[in-house]
């Protein structure tokens, strides 16, 4: 990852990763000691309650919730830690003896979701592991290997599993992150930095987030928090007051280049995200997504500087090379325009097809358009309705597979 300016924020995975050999060693310690010889009186307060929220949408009292401390005692059992060893090409063939590669021990965090043993994380916890060298610990110190079932890199999602035979699995409640809200209590318990089964405390601070997978595509629906998530964090559970999951803890905000620590901004995969493609995961089925192949900018009040011929869809502004939007005959423009706020570096790229329904169904936004399309299977076809140089044609779709990575540039 670059960074053109040292100031530039950052998103980065939060996994931790060390030499092998090295180790890893993290913590600090303060110790506070006046040396007067003075006599401290301190007061010990007991930790409210976190204020959940009842099934009519209202808080429920906060002498009637669980503190902190419950949910930890309860849940923190079944949050594991894992380990994997990864080899990483490099330019120095000599490096560690392996001609050309170097080895290393990467680290994260995951959960159990339920007594068969499957356990949930971020796949680039475990991207690029040797074979037979991921290794899942328990609160016990017990340690077993796991096997991958399966994944899904475009939402950096994967199922583990392990042997229960012998173990004492403890699952999280899987919540819903539909209803969560800005300002809903969070905590995120992982392992930063190695120091295993850590609990921080936060609130949900935005809603409605996206980020990037590392494979390039779009994560969306991303929760914000402020509970504080560092590198080996990466898989372990964002949970809500009631003790539920609500999201997959995934990536941070560094706040400039040089930068790992947390800044107070962490983003989680929602559950909800997680418990569509669980089914698929478990069978080790390769998670298929239907493909347009399209970038477009939401037609809105933004754009009526423009002078569009409609006040509302998905302007085309770039479309893929072979893919089924190509096939079908959709158009990008080629002339450009500065706007601030929009496109990509306030570019929009004007005289391309607006695309305003799916299937009779009216867009408002290229985010609904992009979420028409993912609800569909590959091969399936749709009807576009689109607006060219003010004339309307309604457009066939046979909508293809989506590539396994983004390609940029």
């Amino acid at each position: 990852m670059s960074s053109s300016s040292a100031s530039k924020s950052i998103v980065v995975p939060v996994v931790l990763a060390a030499l092998l050999g090295g180790g890893v060693a993290a913590g600090l310690t303060t110790v506070l000691n006046d040396g007067g010889g003075e006599t401290h009186t301190t007061t010990v307060i007991r930790q409210p309650a976190i204020a959940a929220q009842g099934a009519n949408g209202n808080r429920t009292n906060a002498a009637e919730g669980l503190t902190a401390a419950d949910i930890y005692q309860r849940y923190a059992p079944g949050v594991v830690y894992i380990t994997s060893e990864i080899i990483q090409q490099t330019n120095n063939p000599f490096d560690f003896g392996f001609g050309g590669a170097q080895k290393s021990e990467a680290t994260g965090s995951g959960f159990v979701i339920d007594a068969s043993g499957d356990i949930l994380t971020n796949n680039h916890v475990i991207d690029g592991a040797t074979p037979n060298s991921i290794s899942v610990q328990f609160a016990d110190k017990k340690s077993v290997k796991a096997r991958v079932v399966g994944t899904d890199p475009s939402t950096d999602l994967a199922l583990l599993k392990v042997d229960p035979e012998g173990l004492d699995l403890k699952a999280l409640p899987l919540g819903s992150s539909k209803d969560v809200k800005v300002g809903d209590p969070t905590i995120a318990i992982g392992n930063p930095f190695g120091l295993d089964r850590t609990l921080t405390t936060g609130v949900v601070s935005a809603l409605q987030r996206q980020i990037s997978a590392p494979n390039g595509w779009a994560i969306k629906d991303v929760i914000q928090t402020d509970a504080a998530i560092n590198p080996g964090n990466s898989g372990g559970p964002l949970i809500d007051a009631a003790g539920r999951v609500i999201g997959i803890n995934s990536q941070i905000e560094t706040g400039g280049a040089g930068s790992e620590g947390s800044v107070g901004i962490g983003f989680a995969v929602p559950i909800d995200t997680a418990k569509n493609i669980l089914n698929q995961l478990k069978a080790g089925e390769t998670v298929q997504r239907a493909y347009l192949g399209v970038t477009s900018l939401t037609v809105d009040g933004q754009l009526d500087a423009l002078d569009l011929p409609v006040n509302h869809g998905a302007l085309v502004q770039t479309v893929e090379s072979g893919s089924p939007a190509e096939q079908a005959g959709l158009r990008a423009g080629n002339l450009q325009a500065q706007l601030s706020g929009q496109g990509d570096n306030g570019t929009v790229v004007l005289g391309g097809d607006i695309i305003t329904k799916v299937d009779g169904k009216e867009i408002k936004s290229s985010d609904e358009l992009s979420q028409l399309v993912s609800s569909h299977k590959p091969g399936d076809k749709i009807k576009l309705e689109v607006v060219r140089k003010k004339a309307t044609k309604t457009v066939t779709v046979t909508l293809g597979k989506r590539p396994s990575s983004l390609q940029t540039g």
